[in-house]
């Protein structure tokens, strides 16, 4: 056979050039795609608004617990580790979790260099056996969250401190209990009576007021003397700030997140929305709680006074990624319109502790 002459090389034809642009365009996104993603470097804890929370907030573990309960610590660590492939299914605290994370993303955007951001971290007396079935579902649902604190048994409590933690989130109450009494911003979460949808772009956060932004100083005088005198303290003391309660300072802490929207002109765009939600009536005793509010700096963007009501149907309309509440009334009555609850068990509305508690095993969180 002949060898063929070498042919030269021909311009391309029209509409030639553009389409193998577009193909060249459309492979660099497939293996763009199928590269790993590249995540945001962590701040550093002293510089962010750390939200620890425990494993069996963000997932939902009933089947696990369960095993750990009735079966000991080394059947829990096999069953584990005979899953760890599959992921676990969300808890109360990921739509609250996938929030924060929206917030950090519009943060980054205006803000590149910032390390005043949302740091999550997840905070388990886990074996570190099970951390590779974590690990796994924090990838699957594609969550940033680098820092893990197993403590293999061990109450995780003491490290909160160091963590500089300004909300811890767990499911456990004792925990919850232990990290109020060393002065940290805590609280247990429950899961709703039903999947209520909530927003993908804002983060919303409701409080109550007495024993959760304020402290139960109003709440003891209802208490020992009831409404009446209550409301005559009220007006009496109405420009004498109340003192702090336990989650003023992360109240505080989303504030100052917020003012770096509004520094950008974004005050009505802003991805945190805060709600004040309180039995308090406004005209008797309401002036007291903002006039507190604006003494410390602070506001929230919303203040409903219900005088009484039931909280639970407001709450439904404004569909909270979480409230937090002193009085497990107001926590169920959350839970039964579809609102993530959180109890904090602060002040003179707790259940007083027995003196010498009948024996539990502890909680794998």
């Amino acid at each position: 056979m002949e060898p063929r002459e070498p042919q030269e090389p021909r311009e391309p034809g029209p509409g030639e050039e553009t389409a193998a642009a577009q193909v060249w365009e459309e492979a660099k996104i497939f293996y763009d795609n199928l590269a790993p993603k590249k995540k945001p470097k962590s701040p550093k804890p002293q510089n962010a608004v750390t939200i620890a929370v425990s494993s069996r907030a963000l997932f939902r573990m009933d089947e696990e617990q369960r095993i750990y309960t009735e079966q000991g610590v080394e059947e829990y660590v096999r069953y584990q580790l005979e899953h760890e492939n599959e992921p676990f299914s969300p808890g109360p605290a990921f739509p609250f979790v996938k929030a924060l994370e929206a917030v950090n993303r519009r943060l980054r955007e205006l803000y590149p260099d910032s390390e005043d951001v949302f740091d999550i971290v997840l905070m388990t007396n886990n074996h570190a056996q099970v951390g590779v079935r974590l690990i796994n579902s924090i990838n699957h649902y594609d969550l940033f969250i680098e820092r893990f604190c197993m403590t293999g048994g061990n109450s995780p409590i003491c490290y909160l401190k160091a963590y500089h933690t300004n909300l811890y989130l767990s499911a456990d109450a004792e925990k919850v209990r232990e990290a109020i009494d060393e002065g940290i911003a805590a609280a247990t979460i429950f899961s709703p009576s039903r999947d209520v949808v909530v927003s993908q772009s804002q983060l919303r956060v409701a409080f109550d007021g007495d024993a959760v932004l304020f402290s139960d100083e109003s709440e003891r005088i209802v208490k020992a003397h009831g409404l009446d005198r209550f409301f005559e303290h009220e007006k009496a003391h109405e420009n004498k700030p109340l003192a702090q309660g336990p989650l003023k300072g992360f109240l505080e802490a989303l504030g100052r997140l917020q003012k770096k929207f509004y520094s950008k002109g974004l005050r009505l765009e802003c991805p945190i929305r805060t709600y004040l939600v309180t039995a308090r009536s406004a005209a008797s005793s309401g002036a007291r709680a903002l006039k507190t509010l604006r003494s410390w700096g602070l506001e929230t963007d919303e203040a409903l006074f219900l005088a009484g009501a039931p909280k639970g149907p407001l709450l439904e309309k404004i569909r909270p990624h979480i409230f937090f509440d002193d009085q497990m009334f107001h926590v169920a009555g959350a839970q039964e319109m579809g609102t993530v609850a959180a109890h904090v068990p602060y002040g003179v509305a707790q259940t007083p502790r027995r003196t010498a508690p009948a024996k539990q095993a502890p909680s794998a969180q």
